[in-house]
């Protein structure tokens, strides 16, 4: 009987150990569920205002996730957190507060808080001055200063674009930016494309000529 040579011991060596790899490597990870996904929205600077939307996700405690409005009075009522205010706080913020009070009840509670519909006064962005129609619009995500305008019907015959500017409350501090909307719309100038944040004002004047 023939004796297996040298190169053929190596092959059958080489294989054997690719096999074994293949099947001690760990599985691929899976793509985020869709409320994984929607679950990194809460790391946002969003404050909850009255009238928003929330989902309250209490990991591994199926019975304690719920979807709830934040009530005119500012404050949420869940499974064993009642009256909690939510109005002021960003998601993570009101996440954290939730846990201290869960913990009471549940070992090592884990929050997540995504607002499902943003509906309040501090979500909106306002666009005001000489536009076609001065109108409050709902904040979307990834929303823009030309989004803003067109939406509002564009400027008015009247207005002095270049000399727009966005209000923004940013840490309590007002803040004021400008944007040169002329530039952006009749020169496609899109440096001047800022984007917007809830609560942002956009203001257009009246040309003094």
């Amino acid at each position: 009987m023939r004796r297996p040579s040298a190169l053929m011991l190596a092959g059958w060596l080489a294989v054997c150990l690719h096999i074994s790899g293949c099947t001690t490597n760990a599985p691929a990870e899976l793509p985020p569920t869709p409320k994984q996904a929607s679950a990194k929205a809460a790391t946002s600077d969003y404050i909850i205002g009255p009238g928003d939307t929330l989902e309250v996700f209490v990991w591994r405690n199926p019975e304690l996730t719920v979807t709830v409005p934040v009530r005119p009075d500012g404050k949420i009522s869940t499974p064993l957190v009642e009256d909690m205010v939510a109005v002021g706080k960003t998601a993570p913020q009101l996440a954290r507060d939730m846990e201290a009070v869960l913990g009471e009840y549940v070992r090592s509670p884990k929050v997540n808080i995504i607002v499902t519909t943003a509906a309040s006064a501090f979500s909106l962005v306002k666009v005001v001055g000489q536009v076609a129609r001065q109108e409050a619009l709902a904040y979307r995500e990834g929303m823009t200063v030309l989004d803003a305008v067109l939406a509002v019907g564009g400027l008015g015959q009247f207005a002095a674009g270049d000399r727009s500017h966005i209000t923004r409350v940013v840490n309590g501090q007002q803040t004021t930016i400008k944007v040169k909307l002329d530039a952006l719309i009749n020169h496609g100038d899109v440096s001047q494309n800022i984007s917007l944040k809830p609560g942002d004002v956009l203001f257009v004047p009246q040309s003094m000529f």
